[in-house]
């Protein structure tokens, strides 16, 4: 029997601390003190059988669904795929997932023993989806087409025009599409209505982790259809019996003060983009896809060894960021966006200082 394991999770548990930390991908943590929760709020049992009332209710008027498509997860949005591709495919089923993607995603997949198919996001299209390469990737034994939005590594936004026609290929095929929109929470008020308002082909996975620095909660959840939500919920009863009745109610409110939470996270991005956008301009060692939104970026490095240079970042600059490896693009690293604007501007000067150690 092989191993199952996620390589990039391991990195990310294992590799050494850093005081300029470049690879977050979600928004650094906000303090329990500014969640400005009471006493009550920290009960540790409830009738939450099935998810707490009052969060799926929260979280329904949040993405503007009906309640009976929400199921709760707790463990984040990696427990929510966990769960919902469990509940949609059976072992030795065809399924189609976007390359690159985040390296879980394909670790779950690969658990569950599904026969995997890729199709391209290249750099060079802007990591857009190649929907020629989907549509002839896609076929009657194909099961579900998986993808992230926002892309996760590049940011980058799947419209609803593309996100239809995948719709359209996976209904003629009779598959589902399972969309990850954690990265869709870090576009705020400019983000578009959730997948699931599409089709009932739809399944949709995402969390509080990313987009607010709420990590600590694990407030997952996936939308589903009807049936298929009450199918995935009473599956849900083989991973865990019931969420941490504290976690459920510390996430009602933070959902309740989300628009004072976001402005935090949204002030943070829009300060460290600004940062990363200019450093990117001046440098003509790297290219990049740009973008507006999101918490992470992409770049692509113009020879240079990404290993050595992710090495000798940690060693004599103390800063991280993710090698392109751990989402198979060995040329490219991810930049998170998502630590304190003068912790980053830091942070990018020593990967510039690293870059040009490289060319002397």
């Amino acid at each position: 029997m092989t191993d199952k394991q996620s390589a990039f999770m391991h990195w990310a548990k294992t590799r050494p601390k850093v005081k300029f930390n470049l690879a977050l991908s979600g928004i650094l943590n906000l303090p329990f003190a500014e969640l400005d929760a009471k006493l009550s709020d920290l009960e540790l049992h409830g009738d939450n059988a099935y998810g707490y009332r009052p969060l799926v209710e929260a979280l329904a008027a949040h993405r503007h669904v009906a309640p009976e498509n929400v199921v709760t997860v707790s463990g984040g949005t990696s427990m929510a795929n966990h769960v919902a591709m469990a509940a949609l495919i059976d072992h030795g089923d065809e399924i189609l997932i976007e390359q690159p993607t985040y390296d879980p995603l394909l670790a779950i997949a690969e658990y569950l023993g599904t026969k995997i198919k890729r199709f391209p996001r290249r750099f060079e299209d802007g990591f857009e989806i190649d929907m020629d390469a989907l549509e002839k990737q896609i076929t009657s034994k194909t099961r579900l087409v998986v993808l992230t939005n926002l892309h996760n590594p590049s940011s980058v936004l799947v419209d609803d025009a593309a996100l239809r026609k995948i719709g359209d290929l996976a209904c003629a095929a009779g598959a589902r599409v399972l969309v990850d929109e954690v990265y869709l929470e870090a576009m705020f008020e400019n983000s578009p209505p959730s997948a699931i308002s599409l089709g009932p082909e739809f399944v949709v996975t995402s969390s509080l982790t990313k987009g607010y620095g709420l990590s600590g909660l694990r407030c997952g959840w996936i939308f589903a259809e009807p049936e298929l939500a009450q199918k995935i919920r009473r599956l849900d009863d083989i991973f865990a019996a019931s969420a941490p009745n504290v976690m459920e109610r510390l996430s009602v409110v933070a959902l309740n003060q989300l628009p004072k939470i976001a402005g935090r996270a949204k002030a943070m991005l829009e300060t460290n983009r600004a940062t990363l956008n200019s450093f990117l301009r001046e440098r003509d060692d790297t290219e990049v896809v740009p973008k507006r939104f999101g918490t992470t970026s992409f770049p692509r490095l113009r020879d240079f060894g990404v290993e050595k240079l992710s090495t000798l970042l940690i060693e004599k600059y103390e800063t991280a960021v993710v090698p392109g490896r751990f989402f198979e693009s060995p040329q490219h690293i991810r930049i998170g966006l998502c630590c304190q604007p003068e912790d980053f501007r830091e942070g990018i000067a020593r990967l510039g200082q690293a870059l040009d150690e490289f060319t002397k």
